[in-house]
């Protein structure tokens, strides 16, 4: 630069050069940006659909703690290897056989996927593993700008570089002992992760249950300890990566000092502004690298763990299979031999030497609640594992219809017809026979009406009977009914069997039918079987003498309801029960911002910004030092005179206090980045904690309505996708922001400082570039927002599959909901795919504008009269500026786009909350003998529909049994939920012993009443915590309550209950709800339809011990049985047009 015509001349054809070099490096990163997305959205979307198939075929596995035979044990726990000799296959459209040569096969004892794990694996693990087809460019890349920026530096100061490689060659050996024990430290964070999400998951889906007991606050302290104990491992984990960072920027501050000590003391060369700046572009260059391989290290590293984690699951034992036989029977053959079964992961048989032939016809199987009816049914249908003996049957789809109903969030005629052909006539026929014709008339849309996610939308009974025409409607020659009529009203049950069982649906079909009504089959079954402690016996047509003993109630009690049947009073139904999923337009608000900013604590914030300010002033305070020392060669004075280091000697004459200074400017840089990493840990810590709690403290106590329009999957969506998104990338953004304006503010203030044209051109180039983001940010916002609404589908139809997963495996209807999976994966695949090409479009316009710059500002650098040192730093600044410039502009954009999730969560801080209540009451309240009085009461679910319950008014006087009856649908349920105020009247009051419950603390309104619903939800633990999870009583209480009530099934309080009650019938399940009621000893008791589980002398059991309840009940039997021990005690008095009480 000396001789300026040749010397400019030259750094011109370089310059173009480059610009040219930059530019083909643009088009390349756009194609290599294609490439890498497509990869990593077809990898993700197989990934995803293969989970889900694995899920299909699975095994269902359980711990069983206990002896009990279970009737809907559907185990989740302990893993087993299935002898080859006795797989088999569920639809294959011939006859086989499964037999056994006994329980030889090896067990390895193995924990499986639950479902917080399995979410987990799909919403995280899956990503984990895909996305590193980001990182394919970058595996190859870095090594080599590695190796290059050392090839360089060596071509450029000689052997001395060595020096420097030797620092960062013991800070790698450093990081790598680090990162072993960073791999054991993620297995246990993301454990703990797929703990919370298995806790979180339970907590929504039984969070009704939960607040009509008043217990959601403890169990929302169970979700914060898992939380907590989840944050801990993320801040373990993050701080070894804070730590591996630390020594690679550590050691790339090193390398430049060790290089430069060989360079100037052990070669003796003097250094120049012609080798300075060059080689600190190469230092900067080799930082980079370094700076970014923690962090590639650290993404490989998670993606192999979580491929570990995809195929230990992947490896967990499918449903045994099956051999094939060609010889094919016009009549379906369906027998056992010896037959002797378990569920998977026990050796205790649950069924024992069974010898069964079903004929064509009806066959019933009554017995004592949890004998092993239902699993009798699941053995048939292959769900338990076959230990010895023989078992055949065709190898066809079974018209099954679960205990529980299972139904889909779609309309009646999808959920009745399954996928299968429409065919009216038969289809009306289905109607009939299963007694839907009266209900769908007080449907707005009829048969074409949206029940709901799970029904929520109809009955218990309207339930039962859309799950049974399901089945009714099916080609399938073989129908398994477990228990369909168990929660319907008398008449309607002796229509739904007379029209059933016995009409033309019924020809030439197999059909086993599982009930405690035997009284209604008399006389129209081929056979009927007795499951009594999982041993069989086929007893004779007539009423066997175990169940005779507790006879029905004479048909003569019944009331006429058949004058009601044209004139149905049902709660009015909305066009759609499960409403569209909220979705914001525009850009994020900045309260949005503020929300996480607070969340993260402002004192952390401002030493967040103080560090990094430090940081990019000693990187200036780094390169102004460089100049110096450059200069200070030229200089003839004994000391340099440069303002800032005036004291330091000549580097010619010393140069150990130069380098002494170099080492303390890298080491105070790295102390700093050290250090602002840590805040960061810190804020992302406070965030994560305050927000996460937030959420779940405001869905815990939002209104019922809400659980009512909003799907599990949606929910579950928020808490794990937009959560995971909270605790994970967005602190990242948040810092390079930071960095950015930092960056960008002090680059402009440099290149302000030494010419006025720079400052111009950069204004103009920042309003280049925010006019060009400004097109890209709405559309990107858009986009992602779709993709993040176009995952709770997903999410929701896992959460269906396995609600129903055997129903799904009976009807082999896999292939179905895999085409449905498919079609679902592939819409929120389009939205990332569109998004991922807008960024492309975005990169490549930024990439040309930046290599333009950069020419632009070196031709301005070349023409300014400026030293050289004083040139080479503005060079310096204005490239910082042009790449803090592009990279504020991308960051922010990927903030917006990261900052969706937050607003997601932000949404859920918004809900509406349930009215806790001013009064609080007195501790006697209420009293055993308070009256609870409706005063013209109305009720309707929400605004736009019409009332459930039309100006009611009924008094029910204390310590009085009082029996609400009515068709299914008329409201019962409605007016008993309206005692624990889970529906405010908007017209009229119900009052509590002379006070309005709407205005009474409600927490303490409901742990003062018990309500016992149809299907009381249990939690994993012992008998203990399910009796009493608040330790309100002592051991000896709960022990002699479960005693009265439950003695016959030798239950103890250590007996361990799975999730959901699953290894225990439903009967189990509602005595154990049963004695909770009674240990509960509250003064007002709400039974819902509580003896529809169990067998009438269970009834008989049930209405003694009520009877024996100091206090008043009130309940909703749905049959019009009355009461078997005291047909006397139940009133029956009519009130408006909906409900009779």
């Amino acid at each position: 630069m000396e001789t300026p015509d040749v010397q400019r001349s030259s750094a011109i054809t370089y310059a173009l050069l480059s610009l040219l070099v930059r530019f083909f490096a643009a088009q390349a990163d756009v194609i290599s940006l294609w490439y890498s997305r497509r990869c990593y959205e077809r990898s993700r979307g197989e990934m995803i659909t293969m989970l889900y198939e694995k899920t299909y075929s699975r095994k269902i596995i359980g711990e069983q703690h206990t002896t009990e035979s279970g009737e809907n044990s559907q185990p989740e726990a302990t893993d087993t290897k299935s002898d080859s000799k006795r797989s088999w296959r569920n639809c294959g459209g011939l006859s086989f056989r499964i037999w056994s040569k006994g329980a030889d096969s090896k067990e390895k004892s193995k924990k499986p996927a639950s479902m917080g794990k399995i979410l987990n694996l799909m919403r995280g693990d899956v990503y984990e593993v895909a996305q590193r087809f980001w990182e394919v460019q970058s595996i190859v890349t870095m090594p080599l700008g590695l190796v290059l920026s050392i090839a360089l530096t060596w071509k450029l100061i000689g052997w001395p570089c060595l020096i420097g490689i030797l620092t960062v060659a013991v800070a790698q050996s450093a990081n790598a002992v680090i990162t072993r024990l960073l791999i054991s430290y993620e297995r246990l964070r993301r454990t703990t992760t797929d703990d919370r999400l298995q806790i979180t998951s339970q907590f929504v889906e039984a969070i009704r249950h939960l607040r009509w007991y008043g217990w959601q606050n403890e169990w929302l302290e169970q979700i914060i300890e898992a939380r907590q104990r989840e944050l801990k491992w993320r801040v373990i984990t993050a701080l070894w990566r804070v730590i591996i960072y630390f020594f690679n920027y550590f050691s790339s501050g090193m390398f430049p000092v060790a290089a430069l000590y060989a360079y100037t003391v052990l070669a003796g060369r003097p250094l120049s502004i012609d080798l300075i700046f060059p080689a600190l572009q190469l230092f900067q260059m080799l930082e980079s690298s370094l700076r970014e391989l923690p962090g590639l290290i650290t993404t490989l590293l998670n993606a192999y763990i979580a491929m570990g984690r995809i195929e230990d699951f992947m490896q967990e034992p499918n449903k045994a299979g099956v051999e094939i036989n060609t010889n094919i029977s016009a009549i379906p053959r369906l027998r056992l031999e010896s037959a002797s079964f378990v569920w998977p992961g026990t050796t205790e048989p649950i069924l024992k030497n069974l010898n069964l032939a079903f004929p064509l016809g009806l066959s019933v199987v009554c017995g004592k609640v949890g004998g092993g009816k239902t699993a009798l049914l699941q053995s048939l249908l292959g769900e338990l594992d076959i230990v010895d003996g023989l078992y055949e049957r065709p190898g066809e789809m079974i018209g099954y219809c679960a205990q529980t109903p299972w139904l889909q969030s779609m309309s009646i005629r999808e959920n009745i017809l399954f996928s299968s052909p429409y065919d009216e006539q038969r289809y009306r026929r289905v109607l009939e026979t299963c007694a839907l014709i009266p209900d769908l008339a007080g449907f707005k849309h009829g048969d074409l009406s949206n029940i709901g996610e799970n029904g929520i939308g109809l009955s218990g009974g309207q339930k039962a009977r859309v799950a049974l025409a399901r089945a009714m409607y099916s080609q399938s020659r073989i129908l398994f009914l477990d228990d369909p009529i168990s929660a319907l009203d008398h008449q309607t049950a002796e229509t739904v069997v007379r029209r059933c069982l016995t009409g033309p649906l019924a020809d030439e079909r197999v059909i086993i039918l599982v009930t405690h009504r035997v009284e209604l089959c008399r006389g129209i079954a081929e056979q009927m079987i007795e499951i009594s402690d999982g041993e069989a016996q086929v007893l004779p047509t007539s009423l066997p003498l175990s169940i005779s003993s507790a006879s029905g109630p004479d048909d003569s009690s019944e009331t006429n309801q058949d004058e009601t049947d044209d004139k149905q009073n049902l709660a009015a139904v909305p066009d759609k029960f499960i409403e569209d999923e909220h979705r914001a337009h525009g850009g994020v608000q900045l309260r949005v911002y503020w929300e996480y900013v607070k969340a993260g604590k402002l004192k952390w914030w401002a030493v967040l910004v103080c560090l990094l300010t430090m940081s990019r002033l000693l990187s200036l305070l780094k390169s102004w030092f460089l100049k110096a020392w450059g200069e200070a060669y030229d200089n003839t004075t004994e000391t340099v005179s440069t303002g800032l280091f005036d004291n330091l000697p000549m580097p010619g004459n010393n140069v150990r206090p130069w380098l002494l200074t170099l080492f303390v400017i890298a080491a105070a840089q790295s102390i700093a980045a050290f250090i602002s990493q840590t805040f960061m840990l810190v804020i992302v810590y406070s965030a994560g904690k305050q927000m996460f709690q937030e959420a779940m403290t405001k869905v815990s106590h939002a209104t019922f309505r809400f659980y009512d329009v909003t799907p599990v999957g949606r929910l579950m969506n928020r808490l794990t996708s937009d959560i995971g998104t909270v605790d994970g990338n967005i602190s990242f953004q948040f810092q390079m922001i930071a960095f950015g304006v930092v960056q960008w503010v002090s680059s402009v203030v440099v290149i302000a400082s030494v010419t006025p044209i720079f400052l111009v051109f950069s204004l103009v180039l920042t309003a280049a570039f925010v006019l060009i983001f400004r097109r890209f940010l709405p559309t990107s916002q858009s986009l992602r927002r779709l993709e993040m609404v176009s995952l709770s589908p997903l999410m929701s139809n896992f959460g269906a599959l396995v609600e129903g997963l055997v129903t799904v495996r009976a009807f082999c209807a896999q292939h179905r909901f895999q085409d449905r999976v498919i079609q679902v994966v592939d819409n929120f695949q389009k939205m990332d795919h569109f998004y991922w090409t807008l960024q492309g479009w975005l990169m490549y316009r930024f990439d040309v504008l930046s290599a333009l710059s950069s020419f632009v500002l070196t031709l301005l650098a070349l023409f300014t009269n400026v030293s050289p040192g004083l040139t080479a730093f503005v060079l310096v600044a204005s490239d910082n500026f042009v790449q803090s410039t592009h990279m504020l502009c991308r960051q922010y954009g990927q903030l917006q786009m990261e900052f969706v999730s937050v607003e997601r969560v932000v949404e859920l801080l918004k809900l509406e909350q349930e009215p806790k209540g001013d009064i609080e009451p007195p501790a006697s309240w209420p009293s055993f003998r308070s009256s609870v009085s409706f005063e013209n009461v109305t009720i309707r679910y929400a605004p736009h529909l019409d009332p459930s319950l039309s100006d009611v008014s009924l008094k029910i006087p204390g310590g009085s049994t009082t029996a609400i009856v009515g068709r299914t649908g008329s409201g019962k349920s409605t007016l008993a939920l309206s005692i624990l105020a889970t529906v405010r009247p908007e017209k009229g009051q119900i009052l509590l012993d002379n006070i309005d419950i709407a205005k009474v603390n409600t927490q303490a309104l409901r742990r003062r009443i018990t309500f016992l619903a149809q299907d009381p939800i249990l939690f994993p633990g012992s008998m203990r915590k399910n009796l009493d999870p608040l330790n309100e009583h002592s051991d000896e209480d709960c022990a002699a309550v479960l005693e009265r009530v439950c003695s016959r099934h030798n239950w103890r309080l250590e007996t361990n209950i799975e999730a959901g009650g699953k290894n225990l019938s439903q009967g189990q399940r509602q005595l154990i709800g049963l004695t909770r009621a009674v240990l509960r000893r509250s003064p007002v008791v709400i039974l819902d339809e509580v003896r529809s589980r169990p067998s009438l002398l269970y009834a008989v059991i049930i209405w003694k011990l009520m009877y024996q309840y100091e206090g008043y009940r009130i309940s909703r039997p749905g049959d019009l049985y009355g009461d078997p021990a005291n047909p006397s005690r139940g009133n029956a008095r009519k009130h408006g047009d909906n409900d009779s009480a």
